[in-house]
């Protein structure tokens, strides 16, 4: 059967458009009004169907947002039941077919997989931040590491205004001398360096858009640290920036 309507399946459960629907089974009644008809058959919301937004775009509707709603199959197929026409009874049918197709055993497998391979992914990451944090606790530190690591941690971006660069051109360069690799958005330095107490690595909670907490994780750099990335810098005559008003 060809497709009759968009379907969304980067859900948990396969949704549709409620105004794309409306438009669909022909509905004379305004989309609003319908809907709200609609609910009164007992669907409830986060349940059968979630409140969005579409942006129509047109010289017609003003570009501006109109409100939508994202249909699980299974109300939407109740839906065309209620329609008792021909064109309901079709598109009923079609999604008696969607149903069908995601609930099978391969689809069910197929999910599966794309779920323990994203479990897996997120596993990795945290077993190399570990085990950057594991060498970061390592080292036998002399008195002089002690004194500058008793002093505040610094995130790149600070490091980096020292020679008037940005933190973007101080992670590239240290990346490309070797000294630490990106891994999902972070900063991590290769084992070689892990050890040696240049970096601190903190994990930060915050609130997600969807009410839940969240965490990520900063690479910090410490005073050790900061004389490390100076003396590679220096390596290659790139002094910071009261230096070279000094040499000048």
């Amino acid at each position: 059967m060809s497709d009759l309507i968009d379907v969304d399946f980067d859900n948990e459960k396969p949704v549709v458009s409620g105004r794309e629907l409306h438009e669909a089974l022909e509905i004379k009644t305004k989309y609003s009004d319908w809907f709200k008809r609609m609910c009164e058959y007992g669907f409830n919301e986060e349940t059968d169907f979630k409140t969005c937004f579409s942006n129509l775009g047109s010289e017609l509707h003003g570009g501006q947002n109109k409100v939508d709603h994202q249909i699980t199959i299974s109300m939407a197929k109740e839906i065309c039941m209620l329609q008792r026409n021909e064109k309901g009874k079709k598109f009923r049918q079609y999604f008696i077919t969607i149903e069908e197709m995601w609930n099978s055993p391969e689809m069910v497998m197929k999910r599966a997989l794309r779920i323990a391979a994203g479990n897996i992914e997120t596993l990795m990451l945290e077993n190399t931040v570990q085990q950057q944090r594991i060498a970061e606790l390592q080292p036998k530190a002399s008195y002089y590491d002690v004194v500058l690591n008793c002093k505040d941690l610094l995130p790149i971006s600070i490091i980096a205004k020292d020679y008037g660069w940005t933190a973007v051109r101080l992670n590239s360069y240290l990346h490309e001398k070797g000294v630490q690799y990106k891994q999902s958005d972070i900063w991590l330095l290769y084992q070689k360096y892990a050890k040696n107490g240049y970096t601190s690595t903190k994990t930060h909670t915050y609130d997600g858009l969807d009410g839940s907490i969240r965490s990520k994780v900063h690479t910090y750099w410490t005073q050790s640290g900061r004389l490390f990335i100076y003396g590679l810098l220096k390596s290659d005559d790139i002094l910071p920036l009261i230096e070279r008003s000094k040499k000048e």
